[in-house]
């Protein structure tokens, strides 16, 4: 089996110049714990992750901020590209699904993007390999949604 028939297809990606906001926003709408991070010309540059975005905040000066500052300010005030991860390892569409998940595995990866000419064409996450381990069964249902980290929710007006 090839990356392209086990990829996500319908990838959001964020600018490297966007707010870390802007991107809590995104995943938390969108159910999704990772984004691609793209430039003006729309190549990949990097992958921001929840993760990445939760260790922000154990920054010192960050840290130092939090009682003085709203997590949203101090998310507003970060753009992406000071949380991202880069480089980005990535995978072709017509990889081995195998190969792809050992990439995985060797270098510890959630999310792994599937890329062509630096363009972002999907994505492939520890979730899709274990959709593809688990068929569908009384027990387990494809709809079974992606585990989400909560977010905070942006405020209400």
């Amino acid at each position: 089996m090839q990356v392209r028939e086990l990829m996500t297809r319908q990838v959001v990606t964020i600018g490297a110049s966007e707010s870390c906001q802007e991107a809590v926003a995104l995943m938390y709408r969108l159910k999704v714990r990772h984004l691609p991070v793209v430039d003006g010309s729309g190549s990949l540059v990097g992958i921001v992750t929840d993760r990445d975005l939760r260790h922000h905040f154990f920054k010192p000066r960050v840290f130092a901020e939090l009682g003085t500052f709203s997590v949203e300010q101090l998310l507003k005030a970060v753009p992406v590209s000071e949380v991202m991860s880069a480089p980005v390892v990535t995978t072709r569409p017509g990889e081995d699904v195998l190969a792809a998940a050992k990439l995985m595995i060797e270098d510890k990866l959630g999310p792994l993007p599937v890329v062509e000419a630096r363009r972002v064409v999907g994505i492939v996450t520890e979730t899709d390999l274990l959709r593809q381990l688990c068929p569908a069964t009384p027990s387990f249902s494809p709809e079974v949604p992606e585990p989400v980290v909560p977010y905070p929710c942006p405020a209400r007006r």
